[in-house]
């Protein structure tokens, strides 16, 4: 018998964001170590099912950023196995996933999200590239934001304030991936909002601002003084209490389940459009989440311990 549950932090992969998923799960496994957790740190390889069937953990952690940590398919693969996991289910995490998917089951619940449409790369071959570019910009207008439609860390991400930009904008992002999302690009604040699941349901930490010169890119993200943070957010008590509730009904709406991230913009009329949502939100020394979590005055290690317990409890 063990004398405390194990868990296992899964962490790393092959995807563009293998760096980052590491730092995030040696952060969570020293955490949840604290606590008095036997936790241990597994990359995700040919090893890992053997692995998982011959260790038995009590609960699994996956901490995978990029295709098959979020895109639902390791999941699938814990369901399988019949382990309980922190974390969305796999139908839902593909739903988030997929930019303009879940753009529109937001759109459905009444939340706000910039106007985009969705590119195949292969259009452009089809009907020209410059064809469509100029209806692009016909449609949606400058500034606007490139970006692949499966991915996260502002990968392929590019803000295009001028035409003849969005070419090279629409290359780089096909480097991510086979279809680009192409949306508005909304003036405002940026703001990143986390929900945790409590015994009362979901409820959000303190906003967190962000302000980066450049944009919020891969650099600005994990690169130490790249980005300036305010935690909680500069925000009225209106408006805290505003993006709280969109973060929540986000969170909601897209059936997610233990904890989340919602990234928006709060326009100067006051309005929060939602940018995307996060199944497997960063936990690095940087991440918006711990940060969050320091505004609210919870102990670190003590919220992580809560959310195992709360993925144990629901396993039983």
């Amino acid at each position: 018998m063990r004398s405390s549950p194990l868990v296992v932090v899964l962490a790393g992969g092959l995807s563009h964001e293998r760096d980052v998923s590491l730092r995030s799960g040696r952060r969570v496994a020293e955490a949840l170590r604290a606590t008095g957790l036997e936790v241990l740190l597994h990359d995700v390889d040919a090893d890992l099912l053997s692995f998982l069937r011959t260790t038995r953990p009590d609960v699994v952690w996956p901490l995978l950023h990029g295709a098959s940590g979020e895109d639902g398919s390791v999941r699938d693969v814990l369901d399988m196995v019949g382990l309980p996991y922190v974390g969305t289910g796999p139908r839902a995490s593909r739903l988030v996933w997929n930019k303009p998917i879940s753009k529109s089951a937001l759109l459905d619940a009444g939340l706000a999200t910039p106007d985009y449409v969705t590119l195949p790369q292969s259009l452009f071959r089809d009907l020209g590239a410059q064809p469509v570019l100029d209806t692009i910009l016909r449609r949606i207008g400058l500034p606007l934001v490139v970006k692949p439609t499966e991915g996260g860390s502002a990968l392929g991400v590019t803000v295009v304030t001028r035409a003849e930009d969005l070419p090279r904008a629409m290359v780089e992002c096909f480097s991510y991936g086979e279809t680009a999302l192409v949306e508005r690009a909304i003036d405002g604040v940026e703001l990143a909002v986390s929900v945790i699941e409590g015994a009362d349901g979901p409820e959000a930490l303190p906003a967190v601002e962000i302000v980066a010169e450049g944009g919020y890119d891969y650099a600005a993200r994990y690169v130490a003084g790249e980005t300036e943070f305010f935690a909680p957010a500069r925000l009225t008590a209106e408006q805290a209490e505003l993006v709280s509730d969109v973060a929540v009904r986000a969170h909601r709406a897209l059936h997610l389940r233990h904890l989340s991230r919602t990234d928006l913009i709060l326009d100067g009329a006051g309005t929060p459009h939602v940018l995307e949502v996060n199944v497997a939100p960063g936990m690095t020394e940087m991440s918006l989440l711990p940060q969050a979590v320091a505004a609210s005055g919870h102990d670190l290690p003590t919220l992580y311990r809560a959310i195992v317990d709360r993925a144990l409890v629901a396993a039983r």
